[in-house]
């Protein structure tokens, strides 16, 4: 009779692990973090800087367009059935359909499309000769998708903030999109350089 050896908990709770255990703790880990992200603000009216952006990338990023879609879905699920998860401890259908609520919406469509982006490179880091090069490529195609996925965030965010608060887009450009740009480099060079890092590990 074959020896049946335990399973280690380690794989239960891997980050790419194939179980549904640990797939399922790193959507809800995402969704909180996420949650928490939220919290560290800058007040600024109508839209704050948040930290919620840079778990976003990460969720794309470390968990894959399909479990990082789900990993915002349940972010904004929370929020939805009023669990205090967005800035300033917001939540309800009201912040969704607010000023706000363009990027919130865009989240997961954010980390799915930077998941989906991200598992094309192998095929095209192929094509590179060396060992360094295919290593800048590989950093290169990482922040190209999350950059992607910004833009996302910030497109649909402006386009929700123009249609619910300024109805000028000047206004909507300037409060909406070009404010964020400083903070969101940081936290766009800070997500690469974990993804990239505990895609080593």
């Amino acid at each position: 009779m074959a020896e049946v050896r335990p399973v280690p908990l380690s794989h239960y709770i891997a980050l790419r692990s194939d179980h549904v255990v640990a797939q399922a703790f790193w959507i809800a880990t995402f969704a909180v973090c996420t949650a928490i992200g939220a919290q560290v603000e800058i007040p600024h009216y109508p839209v704050p800087y948040t930290f919620q952006t840079f778990f976003v990338l990460l969720a794309g990023g470390l968990l894959g367009r399909r479990n990082g879609f789900l990993s915002m879905v349940t972010y904004l699920g929370m929020g939805a059935i009023g669990l205090p998860v967005f800035s300033a401890s917001g939540a309800g259908l009201a912040r969704l359909l607010g000023p706000t609520g363009g990027y919130l919406l865009s989240f997961p469509i954010a980390a799915y499309m930077i998941g989906y982006l991200i598992s094309l490179r192998p095929q095209a880091a192929q094509q590179i000769d060396g060992k360094a090069k295919r290593l800048v490529a590989a950093y290169g195609w990482t922040a190209g998708a999350m950059s992607l996925g910004l833009l996302l965030v910030f497109l649909l965010g402006t386009l929700q903030l123009n249609a619910v608060y300024f109805h000028n887009w000047t206004s909507s450009f300037q409060s909406g999109f070009l404010i964020f740009s400083w903070w969101d480099i940081l936290k766009l060079t800070a997500a690469v350089a974990v993804c990239k890092e505990l895609s080593r590990s």
